[in-house]
Parts: C-alpha cells; sequence; structure tokens
C-alpha cells in the first residue's frame, strides 16, 4: 500500500495506482477530456494535469503513478491555470457554434469550458475542415475533433477495425479516416462506438428525423414504427426517467401524439427470426454433422448488421456460414409491407416504414439495395436511433412526464420474453435454443436452463443437452472478441455448432445509437432489465406468441417455407462492402 496526501486528505491505496484513480477513491474530482480506461490512456490533452510536490512541470495525473509520501495539489492555481490554457486552445481549433451542435448540452468539452469560467478567448481561431458526404450513416465533422484520438483506440482495441487514424504531424495533426482515405474505401461496420465515446460533437449518426417528420404530415403516406427491444431501457435517460417510469408504453404514448399511424412492436419479429433461425440451426447441425470434424463450422447469427459487415470484410471465408435470416428490423419491413398491408387494406408503396433501434449499423442495413422483398420498395424506410427520436419527442414539446402507457397496435404488437432479451449479449442465443430445444423434443425448456450465455464477459461458451444431442455454443460482444472467437475457430483451438456476435460490447444495450453518458457503460444495467421483463412475461418463448403462431397459420406455412424465404431470409453475398471490392482497409 502506497500512503500520500490529495489536496491535503490522507489518501491510502495499492501500487501502481494512477494519481487519477487514487484521487477518485478520495472523492476528489479530476476532470479528463481523452482519458478512457484502459482504451485511451495517453495524457495528450492535459487537461487532467496535477501538481506535484518536489516536480517542476506538471503531471499528468491519469497515466502517472502515486508514490509513498507523494503530495497532490489537483486544483492549485498553477494546475488550474494550465488546464484552462489548454481547454482555450483546444477551444481555438474546434468550431464553437454550440447551440447548432448535436451533443450541446452533453459535451464534456463544453462542460470544461463552463467549469473553467471560460467565457472569451483570446487565441486566434483556425479551424480545419475536411469535406465529408452527409449521406452517410455515420458523419465525421472534422472542424469539431479535438484529437484526443479516442475515436482511433475505441476502433483499434475494442471493435478491432482500424477506420480512424492520426493523419499529419505536429500542428497540422488531425484524426481522420486510416491513409488519409475516402470513407468509401473503408470497411467500417457503422456500429457507432466511436461516437458514444468521442468527448465532443464530432462524430455523429446520420440525422432522418427531419424525412420522418415530412413523412408524418403527408396525408398520403401510412406511417408504421417498430420499436427494438433495447430501446426501453434507455429512451427514457434523456427525460430523467427511470427504468420503470421510462416504460415502452410511455413511449408508444409518447410517439402518438407525433402522428405515427401505427405503432409496433420489434420484439415480434425478433421471435419471428427465432423461429426461422432456430430451424435453420437445426438444418445447419445435421448438414456438419457428416463432416469431418475438422472440417464443421459453427452457423453465425445474423441479427446484427455491424457483425455481418465485420465477417464480410474480414471473414469472407466464414460468410457462407452466417445464418440467411434476417435481422429482426428487416424482417418486420418486409412483413409490414406484404402480411401487414393485407390485414389492413393498404398499399404497401403506400407506407413508410420506420424503426427506432439502438443502432446506427440499422441505417446502413436499411439503406442496402437488395433489402426490398415485399413490394420493391426498401423495406424500411427510415432509422432513427434512440438519440434521434429523443429530439424529435423534445421538437414535438411532448410532455412525457404527464403521459399513461398505452398499448402497441395488434397484431403485431405482442412479443415474448425471448424477444425481450434480444436486446442483450447472450439474448438470441438463449432465445434461439429455448425454440430449438421445443422443436427437438416437444418440451418447453427448464426456466433459466441457458443461463450460461448471460453476462457482459466478451466472449462466453457453454454446452447444452438437446435431448441426447450435445450443443456447443459460442457468445462474442464487441468486435476485438469476436475476432478473437472466429480466429480459434478457423485455427481449429474452438469448435461450436451456434455462435452469437453482437458488434457493440453487451449487446444492443451498448449500442452506437444509444443516449451518451460521458464515462458510463450502461449496459450492464440495461441488460439486466430485459432479462427482468422476461422472467415476468406472459409468454417467455417465441413459438408461444399468438401472433406468431397466427402469422404462420395465415401468410407464411411455416419456418423456412418458400414465401418465408423470400420475404424473411436474404443473400449474404448480394451486397458488397469495399474490402470485397478490393478496397479494404490498410494492413
Amino acid at each position: 500500500m502506497v500512503r500520500l496526501t490529495i489536496d491535503g486528505r490522507e489518501v491510502e491505496v495499492e501500487e501502481h495506482t494512477t494519481i487519477l484513480d487514487a484521487a477518485r477513491t478520495a472523492g476528489v474530482n479530476i476532470p479528463t477530456l481523452c482519458y478512457l480506461r484502459d482504451i485511451n490512456e495517453i495524457g495528450s490533452c492535459r487537461v487532467c494535469a496535477v501538481e506535484v510536490e518536489g516536480i517542476d512541470q506538471l503531471v499528468a495525473s491519469c497515466n502517472n503513478y502515486v508514490l509513498d509520501g507523494m503530495v497532490v495539489r489537483t486544483n492549485s492555481p498553477k494546475a488550474r491555470a494550465a488546464r484552462k490554457v489548454n481547454v482555450e486552445l483546444l477551444l481555438s481549433r474546434h468550431k464553437t457554434a454550440c447551440t447548432s451542435c448535436v451533443r450541446s448540452g452533453n459535451c464534456t468539452l463544453q462542460e470544461l469550458a463552463n467549469d473553467l469560467n471560460i467565457y472569451y478567448l483570446d487565441y486566434a481561431e483556425h479551424v480545419p475542415f475536411v469535406h465529408w458526404d452527409k449521406t452517410y450513416p455515420l458523419i465525421r465533422e472534422n472542424h469539431k475533433c479535438i484529437d484526443c484520438m479516442r475515436c482511433v483506440q475505441v476502433c483499434d482495441k475494442v471493435q478491432a477495425s482500424r477506420i480512424w487514424d492520426a493523419t499529419s504531424r505536429s500542428t497540422h495533426r488531425t484524426v481522420n479516416v486510416v491513409g488519409g482515405r475516402s470513407f468509401d474505401d473503408v470497411d467500417c461496420t457503422y456500429c457507432g462506438q466511436c461516437i458514444t465515446h468521442c468527448p465532443t460533437g464530432a462524430l455523429r449518426e446520420r440525422d432522418d428525423t427531419e424525412r420522418v417528420f415530412r413523412a408524418l404530415a403527408d396525408p398520403n403516406v401510412t406511417t408504421i414504427v417498430q420499436v427494438a427491444p433495447s430501446v426501453r431501457t434507455s429512451w427514457g435517460d434523456e427525460f430523467g426517467l427511470g427504468a420503470d417510469e421510462g416504460s415502452l408504453g410511455r413511449l408508444v404514448s409518447a410517439l402518438r401524439p407525433m402522428g405515427f399511424d401505427y405503432i409496433v412492436n420489434t420484439d415480434f419479429s425478433a421471435d419471428l427470426t427465432i423461429m426461422e433461425e432456430g430451424t435453420e440451426l437445426l438444418a445447419h447441425m445435421a448438414r456438419e454433422g457428416d463432416k469431418d470434424a475438422a472440417e464443421r463450422l459453427p452457423m453465425f447469427t445474423s441479427c446484427c448488421p455491424g457483425w455481418v459487415r465485420f465477417v464480410k470484410a474480414h471473414y469472407p471465408q466464414l460468410v457462407d456460414h452466417v445464418s440467411t435470416s434476417k435481422s429482426p428490423q428487416q424482417m418486420f419491413g418486409a412483413v409490414v409491407k406484404s402480411y401487414y398491408a393485407d390485414l389492413l387494406g393498404l398499399d404497401p408503396h403506400g407506407i413508410f416504414s420506420v424503426s427506432i433501434m439502438p443502432c446506427v449499423a440499422k441505417k446502413a442495413e436499411a439503406d442496402i439495395e437488395c433489402m426490398n422483398d415485399a413490394c420493391g420498395d426498401p423495406d424500411v424506410d427510415a432509422v432513427l436511433t434512440v438519440r434521434e427520436v429523443t429530439r424529435m419527442i423534445r421538437a414535438e414539446h411532448v410532455c412525457v412526464d404527464a403521459l399513461e402507457p398505452s398499448a402497441f397496435d395488434e397484431p403485431l404488437g405482442m412479443g415474448t420474453g425471448a424477444g425481450i432479451i434480444f436486446g442483450a449479449t447472450g439474448g438470441v442465443m438463449e432465445a434461439a435454443l429455448r425454440t430449438a430445444h421445443h422443436i427437438v423434443t416437444g418440451r418447453s425448456p427448464e426456466e433459466d436452463m441457458f443461463e450460461r450465455v448471460r453476462g457482459l464477459e466478451g466472449w462466453k461458451e457453454a454446452t447444452f443437452d438437446l435431448a441426447g444431442t450435445s450443443v456447443r455454443v459460442a457468445v462474442a460482444s464487441g468486435l476485438a472478441n469476436a475476432k478473437r472467437l472466429c480466429d480459434a475457430v478457423l485455427a481449429g483451438r474452438a469448435s461450436y455448432d451456434f455462435v452469437e456476435v453482437m458488434a457493440c460490447p453487451g449487446g444492443c444495450v451498448g449500442g452506437g445509437g444509444q443516449p451518451i453518458r460521458e464515462g458510463e457503460e450502461r449496459a450492464g444495467e440495461r441488460g439486466q432489465v430485459l432479462y427482468g421483463l422476461d422472467k415476468i412475461a406472459q409468454y417467455r418463448n417465441s413459438y408461444e406468441n399468438p401472433s406468431i403462431v397466427r402469422c404462420y397459420e395465415e401468410y407464411f406455412g411455416a419456418p423456412m417455407s418458400k414465401r418465408a424465404e423470400e420475404l424473411l431470409h436474404t443473400d449474404q453475398h448480394a451486397w458488397q462492402m469495399p474490402g470485397e471490392r478490393g478496397l479494404g482497409p490498410l494492413a
């Protein structure tokens, strides 16, 4: 243990503790900007610099360890003055049009400037500008970048994608696409983790709110909106609502005065995905069972478009083993413009299909030209992140505090516990295994039989018995973990029958379209909300959903039927990543 003094307080901490962590242990707040624990601890912004007795220069507290007897002053006149100058210099290279920035009010740089009482700038402004195509699902506004390197490190270390890098040197240094390439030419997965870890508004999703507002205002258009499972865990954050207050029912009530004609539940199509994917899994295992053990490969889930983009870019040899089942978003889009349109007597060409997702990659997925199986138009016309829909609610002056919960529109409003847990890592796997167990045994699984695939561990594995057949499964979240898993499978170091991958750490609850909370990772607590709702759900298994039963009886016939193949499945080779065109990321 090491004893030191921080701002007059005696503190005892373990060896190899940073000054920053020691201060936090003592309840002393040292501001940070570029710092991300275990990811970006480079001390480049110098905002966390403190004064240490006996050392002339200030010391970055995020990456310097405590010493016995050390005396630290975190907010001395010297430290405060340097911190203020550093932030002023950053502001001189930052477009400070805060009132028109998507992160205004939720920006670490803005908060620091306010805390440091910066109300004028003495330094000449030099704001770099790099043109960016605003039609991309992910937008980079370089004139708001402060070169903190967070996006570079998250993309490299957490997501194993290496899309961003520092270009040029010295005062000309800036963060941009790796190698100075066009964004068109790199294999971005659109996971959005760079957005949620950016301290400013330099990175954001494409804003599709105006397109949706126009559709809502058009009397000749029928607007149908679906809401993803994990949205219920987070939309209320923006309005100060807790998990119980920010229910899906209250969100439905918030969407109604905005003018949506029908509000439906993506839990329904999550159940539909499980019916298709669970059936597909059993067929896959039968095929692979005829091969030598060394040649067998697992079936990978396909509900996460960020993962699908990643596997196509980095592991093309595995694409044929990715499920052909569409994601719940795209299944719902196809159902809305076919089965649902028939039920309602609507012209599918007059439907504007919207989805509310915790995800940026869903925007890219909806834009894929071949996702138009229902009527030739895009199955999903617009995708809104959680951040976007909360901005729309505010723009419509909806008072969420005064709302009573209301129900989804039927028959596509019913979901099960299996559909709910889709939003958490391991949830897709558990939901599929529940259905596969029922298909094989004719019985419902025991309660919580598949709990071993739950939790935030980046790579989990388990073996389950399905009527005498051992099913080896693995679950990965975060693309760096997916990379390790794929490498192990291809090298023969790991062998599975079924693998679930979610691009974002923790699953959709930690998605790139979720509300941003500086320094907080909320995937764990949001996932627990979903599992809690699963426990009390009226129906816990996808095959029990009355709406699913009706849908197959009236329209699809059975999972993997000819019509189901046409509308609910896709060819994963029907579109290309830049790398497939010979334009992949630099080695």
